[in-house]
Formats: C-alpha cells, structure tokens, sequence
C-alpha cells in the first residue's frame, strides 16, 4: 500500500509523529513518504501519489490546520481513505468529514488501516503497551528547517524524542487524562537512544524531551539521561515538568544540571489560586516561586507556560501574572503567545463537566473544535483579544512584545530593564494550545476559516 502520512505542526519540531509510524509501515511492507505543512509547501502532485493518506494530529493547532487540509484533499481526491491520528484525532468526530480516527497509540490501528485489515469510518482508541521502532527520520525534511536552540550567542540544531506517551495526573484542562485517564507508557530507552542518535548524525546539538511530565516515572527518566549524557556527552536538553515534581524531586536537580539539562518548561497556567484548585493542578503560586528558585540554584532556566485566559479569569489576574514574572525575573524566559492563551474545551475535556464551568458556557464551535464560553468579567474576554494581536504581530521580537503587553496590563507602571543574561530558548515560540496564526491558516491554504477568524 502506498500511504502518505501528513504532518501540520509538531511545535515547530521535525515531527517525530510522522517518522514513528513511517518506521513501523516501512516494516511491514508499505511504501511510505511523509510531508510536513508546517515547512513545505502543498503538493498536488505528492497528494496524487498515495493510496491512503494519513494526518498526524497530536494538539489542537494540528488538527484545526489538518481539517482545512482534508477538505482540500477530499475536492481533488473525493475516494481516497483519509485517517487522523493522534491525541486529538476524535476532535470534531460528528463533522461530516470522512475519516478513521485513531487516539491514543495510534501505531497497530494504523497499520491494520494501512492493511486493509479493517473498514468503516470509526473512532478507535488504543491504550496498550508497545514496542516501538526507531523513527524514520530519512523521510523528513532537514533538522535546519525546525526550531533551534539560542544559547549563549548562537543557534544549534535540535532534534525531538519523547521517552513516555500519558500522564499519570488529570489536570483537568488538558486533554490527555480525557485520553490516557492517568496511564502512562513508556517508549523504552534502546529505541530512544537510537533516536537521538540519528538525530545527533544529522547534526543535532540539543535535545527536546516532548513527554508530557518527564517526571512521572522519576527513575526511568534518570535512567534515559544518564544513558543519553553518557552516550553523547556534549548534548544540551530540555525537558518538560510540573511545578509539583520539580519541587517534590528537589535531590535530582543538580544531577541534572550536569546530565546536559539547560531549561524546563512548566505549566504555570495562572497565579489566580482559585482557578489553579479548578484546573486541579497540584499547585500554588507560592510553588511556582520554589520551583524557579530551585531551578536556578543549580543553574537550569526555566520556560513557564501559561493560560492566563478561563471562564473565572478577572482582568486584574493578568497584571498580578505580570508581577510575578518581573518579581522572579521570568519576563526574558516567557513567549508572549503565553500571555493570550484561552482555555480550550475540545469534546472529552473534564472541565465540562464541573458545575462551575457551567454558566459561562455559550455552545460548540465546529470550526474552532472547542466548546466557546464567556468569561465572568468582560474586561478579561476584551483583554485576551488585544493580547492576542500583539502576540500574533510581534512573532520576530519577543521582548519588544512582551514589553507593549506589560504596558496595555500595568498601566502607568514602567516596563522592568531586561536583565543581563538570556535565558536558553527555542526559536519557535508558538505553543500547542494556542489558536492557530494566520500564517499557519494560510499554509494549507484555508481562506474560508482566516476570512472567519479576522472577522471576529
């Protein structure tokens, strides 16, 4: 079988998404080639090749830049079998959109659909444990197209793995527990350290571990870096982790510092104590700061994430935000896509069912794949569209932004100096649960949905 698997957006990363599964179809028998939307152009020819074409869909940009693109497809090839796969890939299952949809450990179901071992439009999910081949990354585009690492003056090549899929935690905003229901698996430490080794032979300097919490299994994760520090000495890395396991594993940090750990990213979400109990976070603001402290003792910077935007957000939240990232020293570390992230409500999400969320919803959108709600104070909604602009506008210059951000938040009060250090980051600041840019729309070439976004 000829099968086409088709990539939108993996956070700016050579997608791993594609090159897993390409590795497995490769193994039994298929002809596989792979496009990435996010760096190469639309194809007509490339879509004239396959049998079966298949839409990688892992977060919430990916799959609302994959339905436009399905739609394309379908008007030229109305027959050929389309499936998405993927964390989101039930997203939007009642669209009349023709597709097998594939969640959680999407590999066997993918390669019986490849097989023709099955028929229908379904919705499968598959939570058992694998086995996983080394990614095909031959498939896919150089490692210079994707994001690099600024560190000290200069940008290296990085590469992206993932150790583990799930999260052993049900933070109720996120959309794996509504998936993974708190089970984790691990992706075992020969097919990684094979991974990374690809990855450092096409040129690869710095390592992104994408695993949801690379804590939830706090011995594996030692165990994979120090095979990775002793295998490839040199690497930088950064990993991903809750505010909760930074602060709960205080003993490792050090180790990590020196196994190649240059920064963690952390999903602060909010300061506002009272939405961080009904995300169900596992946290304070009071940790945020310990987390950061710590972190720095050792020498690791820390990336906060955040989603300052909820149903019980109140403007003033966001100014409060502000302090406490000038008061930590966090405004150089922080993208500004962060600071106009709205809460998403894909179907499955487990705020939908907290009475408290109820009053502010307002209905399901089909084309934005999310339940839309208002928030308690309409100054919050008001401020959240401004944000967003200036996140959008200022893609090329993050502390010019971030500075117009702070000023449209704080009033009267001046913008903090920038500090002397630059903080390690990746060139690609967009982040999985933001809306996704009219540049990215335009990618797949969905004039309907920019047209729909600028007139709201």
């Amino acid at each position: 079988m000829r099968v086409l698997l088709v990539s939108t957006y993996e956070l700016g990363h050579q997608p791993l998404h594609l090159a897993s599964p390409a590795a497995r179809l490769l193994a039994d028998g298929h002809e596989v080639r792979c496009l990435d939307l996010a760096v190469e152009d639309w194809d007509d020819e490339r879509f004239a090749w396959p049998e079966k074409v298949a839409f990688s869909v892992p977060m919430h940009t990916a799959m609302r830049l994959a339905v436009p693109a399905v739609d394309r497809l379908r008007r030229a090839r109305p027959d050929v079998p389309v499936a998405f796969y993927g964390l989101y890939a039930a997203v939007g299952a009642h669209s009349p959109l023709r597709a097998l949809r594939i969640v959680g450990e999407y590999e066997d179901e993918l390669a019986k659909w490849a097989s023709d071992d099955f028929e229908g439009d379904n919705t499968r999910t598959d939570l058992g444990r694998k086995h996983f081949a080394t990614p095909a990354r031959h498939l896919l585009p150089p490692l210079e197209r994707y994001a690099k690492l600024e560190i000290d003056g200069e940008q290296r090549l990085a590469g992206y793995v993932e150790a583990s899929h799930g999260c052993r935690h049900r933070c109720r905003h996120c959309p794996i527990p509504a998936v993974y229901d708190g089970r984790y698996r691990v992706n075992g430490l020969e097919t990684v350290l094979a991974d990374i080794a690809q990855l450092v032979a096409m040129g690869a300097r710095h390592i992104t571990f994408g695993d949801p919490d690379f804590l939830n299994a706090p011995r594996y994760a030692l165990d994979v870096l120090r095979e990775v520090s002793c295998n490839f000495p040199s690497l930088t890395l950064d990993l991903t982790v809750k505010v909760e396991h930074i602060v709960d594993h205080a003993e490792i940090w050090e180790e990590m510092a020196g196994l190649g750990v240059v920064f963690v990213v952390s999903a602060f979400e909010t300061t506002n104590e009272r939405v961080l109990g009904l995300l169900d976070k596992g946290h304070t603001a009071s940790d945020m700061a310990v987390a950061t402290k710590m972190l720095r003792s050792v020498g690791i910077a820390v990336r906060p994430s955040w989603m300052p935007f909820t149903p019980w957000t109140e403007a003033r939240d966001l100014a409060d935000i502000m302090r406490f990232l000038a008061d930590h020293d966090l405004l150089e570390s922080t993208d500004p896509v962060q600071m106009s992230i709205r809460l998403l409500l894909p179907e499955g999400s487990l705020l939908l069912g907290l009475p408290e969320s109820a009053p502010f919803l307002t209905g399901y959108d089909a084309d934005l794949l999310t339940y839309t709600w208002r928030a308690a104070d309409p100054a919050a909604d008001r401020l959240q569209t401004e944000l967003a602009v200036l996140a959008e506008e200022g893609i090329d210059d993050p502390w010019a932004t971030i500075g117009h951000m702070w000023n449209l938040v704080m009033d009267d009060q001046p913008f903090p100096d920038r500090s002397g250090e630059i903080a390690p980051r990746l060139t690609e600041s967009w982040f999985c649960c933001a809306e996704p840019t009219s540049h990215q729309l335009s990618g797949v070439r969905s004039v309907e949905l920019v047209n729909k976004r600028e007139k709201q």
